[in-house]
């Protein structure tokens, strides 16, 4: 029996991140986090900042992606987003320093709060995904 995959395309306005066969993914949904397998019924949708996750084979892959849409379709998933790093390409001490000014921002009475908090959850999944590899 074929294993059963479907093509993955997570687009930036700067480059193709992945372009892949999978088996399977999850991505952050803006009404919540969703999955996805071969045969998915089609859909379209608006991403949050947050974790994508993919497998290939016994492979797990990890982004950092956001804001932006995705389509779902039977054997095919697009996901159109501002940006997207891959664990390894997310510089920490950077991502430290974000949430810390973030977090500065959190106290300041005179600073958005919505920008403030869109600040911190993009931190804080940057760190999250680069403490990620790929798990065989």
């Amino acid at each position: 029996m074929a294993e059963e995959i479907f093509q993955l395309d997570v687009v930036t306005p700067q480059r193709v991140v992945v372009s892949e066969q999978v088996n399977e993914m999850t991505a952050p949904g803006s009404e919540g986090e969703f999955g996805v397998l071969p045969g998915h019924t089609p859909f379209l949708t608006t991403l949050r900042f947050g974790e994508l996750w993919y497998r290939k084979g016994n492979v797990d892959y990890f982004l950092a992606v956001g804001p932006g849409f995705a389509e779902v379709g039977p054997d095919k998933v697009t996901v159109l987003v501002d940006t997207a790093e891959t664990a390894d390409e997310i510089d920490v001490n950077r991502a430290q320093r974000a949430r810390a000014r973030a977090e500065e921002n959190l106290r300041k009475t005179d600073y958005d709060l919505e920008t403030a908090l869109a600040e911190m959850r993009r931190a804080e999944v940057r760190l999250e995904v680069a403490k990620k590899v790929k798990k065989t």
